[in-house]
């Protein structure tokens, strides 16, 4: 029995989610609510959702590798890759498809087997390359337009728990996965 917002998902889409084996995520706006926090030392800091997190450690369990693409340069990003297992963290990308494509040459895969789950215009050209495009709720509208899917929470409070959840059922792991936790 699949995740009640899993239920109804259109076959097209599980077929597309079926197929990913690199799932990639834009930071500011998809695994946070796209907020920057400075403190007065200058410091800067990020929220992470810890759903987010267990979703990421999941997909890796189930052979899915993960991947973060972002713009920006943060130690924040660094210390959660680090502590998620993600051994594939790209910041400082002013060219995220280029750098989705370098990936993607690197582990032998082809678009259509990732997934990239973006938010704003930066992330448009990665996710028009990816076989999965994923949106959060709460991404610029011109983003959301090209998503293949969006997601029902906004970045940062659980978005990519869906994405994650989405991705294992449609591979046939929801049961699995209950089965894991019980």
């Amino acid at each position: 029995m699949p995740i009640d917002y899993l239920a109804n998902v259109p076959a097209d889409l599980l077929a597309r989610a079926a197929r990913i084996r690199l799932a990639v995520f834009d930071v500011d706006g998809t695994l946070t609510d796209g907020r920057l926090w400075y403190g007065e030392d200058g410091r800067e800091t990020k929220v992470f959702h810890a759903h987010d997190g267990l979703g990421l450690k999941r997909l890796q369990a189930y052979g899915v590798q993960v991947a973060i693409i972002s713009a920006r340069i943060s130690h924040a990003v660094a210390l959660r890759a680090g502590e998620l297992d993600i051994a594939h963290l790209y910041q400082g990308q002013g060219d995220k498809r280029a750098c989705l494509q370098e990936l993607l040459d690197a582990l032998k895969l082809t678009p259509e087997q990732a997934a990239f789950i973006g938010d704003d215009l930066p992330d448009l050209a990665p996710m028009r390359l990816a076989g999965l495009a994923v949106a959060v709720a709460d991404a610029h509208p011109s983003v959301a337009g090209q998503a293949h899917w969006q997601t029902r929470h906004g970045g940062g409070k659980g978005a990519a728990r869906e994405v994650c959840d989405l991705i294992l059922h449609a591979q046939g792991h929801s049961d699995t996965e209950r089965e894991h936790w019980q």
